[in-house]
């Protein structure tokens, strides 16, 4: 089960969460989604860390969901995802609105004084052409963990993680 959530992490789920990491946790904004037992399966991150842009919205902080996709991406799918993206017209299409609701969403977090610093140290181009896991090209996959990371913490979903949650099993492991 995942349940979206929008909340600084507490003292538990720091801890947890420095573990899954294996170091202290920095630039978390919220916890974006845990599991039925309150584990943080995603976090939302802040768009400027130590004053420098950092790559992703979302990161997928569970080991259970990292080790299911990393096994996924040995396979090759997402070769085969982008081969795909080239022919089937509407997965591109939903694909690109997922980036364009991942910067919307960026934008929509960030504070006035992150989008002003943003602005005046010339970040704002960056982060309006940068997609899911700061991807420059929307044809490109590049990483499942970056886009399941933005399909389990944003309504809509992703493209990329409705295909996953189609063609595998990766949340049953979760309580």
């Amino acid at each position: 089960m995942v349940i979206l959530t929008n909340h600084s992490p507490d003292a538990r789920e720091l801890e947890i969460i420095e573990r899954q990491l294996g170091r202290k946790p920095r630039g978390i904004q919220a916890v974006a989604a845990t599991d039925g037992e309150g584990t943080p399966l995603v976090l939302r991150m802040h768009s400027l860390v130590d004053g420098k842009p950092f790559p992703t919205l979302y990161w997928l902080c569970d080991e259970r969901l990292k080790i299911s996709l990393s096994r996924i991406e040995a396979e090759g799918v997402i070769k085969g995802l982008e081969e795909r993206l080239k022919t089937d017209e509407e997965l591109l299409a939903r694909y690109r609105a997922s980036h364009e609701a991942y910067v919307a969403e960026r934008w929509s977090f960030m504070s006035e004084a992150a989008r002003n610093a943003i602005e005046s140290q010339g970040f704002a181009d960056l982060m309006r052409e940068r997609g899911v896991g700061g991807i420059r090209d929307w044809n490109q996959v590049r990483c499942l963990h970056t886009q399941y990371a933005q399909h389990l913490a944003y309504a809509e979903g992703n493209a990329i993680g409705h295909w996953v949650d189609a063609h595998y099993d990766v949340l049953s492991e979760l309580p």
